[in-house]
């Protein structure tokens, strides 16, 4: 070992002398320290200042003009705001975009970026956020209309041909011609037998392809891939899988559309100013008009009707370069366009495709559909679902995505008189159930509340054997839940609507149509009408066990029934609640429901609970949440239901019953046993119920208390060794032990940090924190400092010894393998020599309330002080045997910290007006900044504060001790 002569010396010299510090610990007076370290109350006169009043600035600024010369101006603002100092010296200007703009004056990719999306809010003009957009609705259909068939699609060859020599304009116009006549003159093929899936992929594929087409310039490729994309939207094979190929097309068509709109809004862009958000025709250069005519033209060459209409409406918003009135000019075109469409469902979708890509302001021009409805019963499309064995009513409901669409944009924010117009469209088609329904889900939810019983007039003239009338009950119903009816009405609504609800035979119609009317009848009604429902659907869906297919709308129908009825006692008061949860035979549904119930208890429940009828379910409902924990339920779900069932523990309060509130938690611990958290919590429940016994009985337990608050501590000390965690286990110890102190139960204590004291060997050198493994030293120091605390108020055991535990206590630190770089296990004796002086006083600093502590039970006797003196040369000895084993060179840095540490311990705690303990800490002093690694600044502020204390009474021996510290320097 590395050891200087001058250490060897010092540490000769600390070994003499170590037996003199607690001989000559420093006798405290608290009391007085207390009073004399309080911050000294000086009135304020505050006058108008307020810290949250707002401040007023005032600010001068200096603009320098130019560099050479010496023109500058000065002005004074006053602002009622807070300035950005940093923002006033650059005048608002961000020099490193100005040395961009000298450097590149070509627009970039984050100026583009922005102008789009400016641009992207203008896509949907005079719309709000009460307007549902198209994305909202685009997952809802891709889920609903699925199909199992196979499916073709029409794969088009793009590869490019080589580019042609020469550079007239006419040659390369002739070769982009001949291009997009390949496409049409059959450089196809077919690809047939595709799952839905693998159509999905496939349209994907065509969209990346369009997105990379285009990112490398090839324009005309981009185009023939839209092109064969928009004829896939009159094929209509597989008729019931066509709106959700409407949905992946036209996502394609919306993408073409916005990468023509950029492209042409990129050529406006002139000195880095792109166009205003309301530019007017006039802005726009002539280079960008004529290549937005050519777009126009190169659309108005394909030969087909359908890709014709589709690619020119995806490109409609382009319109606006050319003329303030294009937009308008067009649509009468287009919409005269769809009336070619032979198929009424492609016609339809197609009409829906123009409201999405008109401005809302424009649509009066596409509301001519009613036509539509005559063709669905003709033959050519009679005689089409005969070939693919689809019924009328499976077939309507293939229109009603697109007509609801195409009603939402006519009735938004629209007047009542067109509302009631579309109404009286509906009877004048004789009350045809289709558009009813689209009426129904596309008008205001207010409007058609107010009506409710002229609509159900109309429901009911409808013909049962088109659209299902259930189905137009769920539309009103979904009203319903949005709005409310005229008061007089409501009852009468719900008697209508659930006769013909509770006539439907299939039950997975049946739960589709209850489902929205559970809530309505849960908004308006009492429980008596809640529990009817309730029992009706039960009677329906438990024959064959058909709720097994509809765990869904079960589970929406419990959310709404715990949404409107949140006092539990009346929930739980509902008959058919508790069957209607047993429904729920699968086990991962089943507890997705008790979790949701819970949420709403803890979210809900204001005040604590002892009612039967509650406590008795809901602990039904806990187990079930505990009772699917395995193996293999991950940590997170664990953490989330044992936060859930604590929640449900502490909300339940049998008020001055407390042995009714133990018997309870006891029950809890039997049922709970699987989820550590739960346990924690229980215990810490029951330690503040041995806690709020004391407080009744004001600390003065009577024989029954007693007895009641000695069981509560048996209830901890028997479930404490069941948890897995260490730390927690050490940690509730230390609790319940001075919860058992301060209800006087003294052997119990005893027992309890004696159980602590056992346990530390046993502290692994890594532990799980958050999921990382660290090294668990710190959190072992962290609680043998707390634990140190409490010893100090612990009495001793008449046969165990003077101060038993802290010996044990200290054996187990001797024995622990600590790490080799650590200094921990020194620290926490230096924390012992803060204890050992404390007990030394003549009165501690706290006690426990009726609890008699050593500076009661010893007086100051000798003999005791005289072991705590050897405890402590027996802890000295071990700090200095430590501090000398750090004398190697790559330790001298720990060696420094280390004795400043035990300086500072000398300082607070001992007497140093005793010679021999004075040179100690000098010798101390000097160690620490032998080698240059003290840090000089709280050496510095050490110095300091000896140098204040010395001014204080009592203290001005720390004059002479200040003079004996010199600060040295690092060279």
């Amino acid at each position: 070992h590395y050891v200087s002569d001058m250490f060897l010396c010092q540490y000769a010299c600390i070994l003499s002398l170590y037996s003199c510090f607690l001989r000559h610990a420093r006798s405290r007076n608290y009391v007085s320290e207390a009073e004399m370290c309080k911050l000294e109350s000086v009135p304020l006169d505050f006058g108008d200042y307020h810290p949250l009043k707002p401040i007023t600035v005032t600010e001068s600024k200096t603009k320098k003009m130019n560099r050479k010369g010496s023109t500058s101006s000065t002005s004074s603002s006053s602002s009622s705001s807070m300035l950005d100092p940093l923002s006033s010296v650059l005048d608002g200007t961000d020099p490193l975009s100005l040395f961009a703009a000298a450097a590149d004056p070509v627009p970039t990719t984050a100026t583009m970026d922005s102008t789009r999306k400016k641009r992207d809010k203008d896509d949907s003009p005079a719309v709000g956020s009460d307007f549902e957009p198209w994305s909202s609705k685009r997952g809802e259909i891709l889920a609903r209309y699925t199909t199992t068939e196979k499916l073709s699609i029409v794969s088009g060859s793009f590869s490019r041909k080589a580019a042609t020599t020469g550079s007239a304009v006419s040659e390369k116009v002739r070769t982009r011609l001949e291009e997009l006549d390949d496409l049409e003159e059959g450089s196809q093929k077919e690809l047939l037998n595709l799952t839905q899936q693998d159509y999905m992929n496939r349209i994907e594929e065509l969209n990346q392809s369009l997105k990379d087409a285009w990112s490398s310039d090839q324009k005309v490729k981009a185009l023939k891939i839209v092109i064969q994309c928009s004829k896939l939207l009159s094929d209509t094979t597989v008729i019931q899988f066509y709106p959700s190929k409407f949905v992946l097309i036209t996502d394609i068509l919306d993408t073409f559309g916005k990468l023509v709109y950029e492209r042409i809004q990129s050529m406006c862009v002139d000195n880095r100013v792109s166009l205003p958000d309301n530019f007017s025709p006039e802005c726009v250069n002539d280079t960008a008009k004529e290549t937005c005519l050519n777009w126009f033209f190169k659309i108005a060459s394909i030969r087909e009707l359908i890709p014709r209409f589709y690619v020119e409406a995806a490109i409609l918003k382009c319109n606006k370069f050319l003329s303030k009135t294009g937009i308008s000019e067009c649509l009468p075109r287009l919409t005269s366009m769809i009336r070619g469409i032979g198929d009424p469902l492609v016609a339809v979708y197609a009409r829906a495709y123009l409201c999405r890509v008109a401005p809302i302001k424009y649509l009066f021009t596409t509301t001519c559909f009613c036509l539509l409805f005559q063709q669905i019963h003709g033959d050519t499309v009679q005689n089409q679902l005969v070939v693919q064995c689809v019924e009328i009513p499976l077939y309507l409901t293939l229109y009603s995505p697109a007509i609801d669409w195409i009603l939402q944009c006519i009735a938004y924010r629209a007047p009542e008189i067109l509302l009631t117009e579309m109404m009286e469209r509906c009877k004048k088609l004789g009350n045809n159930a289709l558009l009813l329904n689209s009426v129904m889900s596309a008008f205001r939810a207010e409007f058609i509340a107010a009506r409710s019983m002229d609509f159900i007039g109309m429901i009911k003239e409808c013909d049962e054997s088109g659209f299902p009338k259930h189905l137009l009950f769920r539309s009103l119903g979904l009203n319903l839940a949005l709005a409310d009816p005229p008061e007089n009405d409501r009852l009468q609504i719900l008697n209508e609507a659930w006769k013909v609800i509770t006539k439907l035979k299939n039950p997975q119609d049946y739960i589709n149509c209850a489902e929205v009317w559970v809530e309505y009848t849960c908004r308006h009604f009492t429980k008596r009408e809640v529990n009817t429902v309730l029992a009706d659907v039960i009677k329906h869906m438990t024959p064959d066990r058909a709720f097994e297919d509809a765990y869904p709308q079960l589970q929406s129908i419990i959310q709404k029934v715990i949404t409107y009825i949140y006092d539990f006692s009346l929930l739980f008061s509902v008959e058919k609640f508790l069957p209607f949860l047993d429904m729920f035979q699968k086990e991962s549904v089943r507890v997705e429901v008790c979790k949701c119930i819970m949420e709403s208890f803890i979210k809900h429940q204001q005040e604590s609970t002892k009612d039967p009828v509650i406590l008795n379910a809901l602990l039904h409902i806990c187990k079930t949440m505990h009772d699917s924990v395995n193996a293999l339920t991950l940590e997170d779900e664990k953490r989330m239901l044992a936060t859930l069932i604590n929640g449900f523990i502490k909300m339940v309060s049998f008020g001055r019953d407390f042995e009714q509130q133990l018997s309870f938690y006891v029950e809890a611990r039997s049922m709970f046993c699987n989820l550590e958290p739960v346990l924690v919590q229980l215990i810490h429940s029951v330690n503040q119920l041995a806690m709020e016994t004391r407080k009744v009985m004001k600390g003065n337990h009577s024989r029954k208390t007693a007895a009641f608050v000695r069981a509560c501590v048996a209830f901890c000390f028997i479930t404490i060794p069941s948890l897995s965690s260490i730390f927690t286990r050490l940690n509730l110890y230390l609790h319940s032990g001075q919860v058992a102190l301060a209800n006087q139960c003294l052997s119990q204590a005893d027992a309890f940090f004696k159980a602590a004291v056992s346990l530390v060997p046993e502290v692994p050198k890594m532990i799980s924190v958050d999921g990382k493994m660290r090294p668990s030293d710190a959190f072992l120091l962290e609680f043998l400092c707390n634990f140190f605390s409490t010893l100090l108020v612990v009495p001793d055991h008449p046969e165990q010894g003077v101060l038993f535990l802290v010996r044990g206590l200290l054996n187990v630190i001797q024995d622990y393998t600590w790490e080799d770089n650590s200094d921990d296990k020194i620290r926490i004796y230096t924390n012992v020599l803060h204890l050992l002086s404390a007990m030394t006083q003549e009165a501690y600093i706290y006690h426990v309330d009726k609890v008699d502590s050593n500076d009661t039970l010893y007086g100051g006797d000798s003999k005791f002080l005289t072991e705590i003196n050897k405890l402590c040369e027996t802890v000295i000895a071990q700090i200095l045997d430590h501090l000398k084993t750090l004398g190697k060179e790559e330790t001298l840095k720990r060696q420094s910290q280390l004795a400043l540490y035990f300086f500072n311990t000398i300082l607070a705690h001992g007497d140093l007006r005793n010679n021999k303990l004075n040179q100690l800490s000098v010798n101390l002093w000097n160690l620490a900044q032998k080698h240059g690694f003290a840090d000089t600044k709280t050496m510095v502020k050490t110095l300091e504060y000896i140098k204040r204390r010395s001014n204080q009474p009592e203290m001005s021996h720390f004059t002479d001790l200040a003079l004996r510290l010199p600060l040295q320097s690092r060279t």
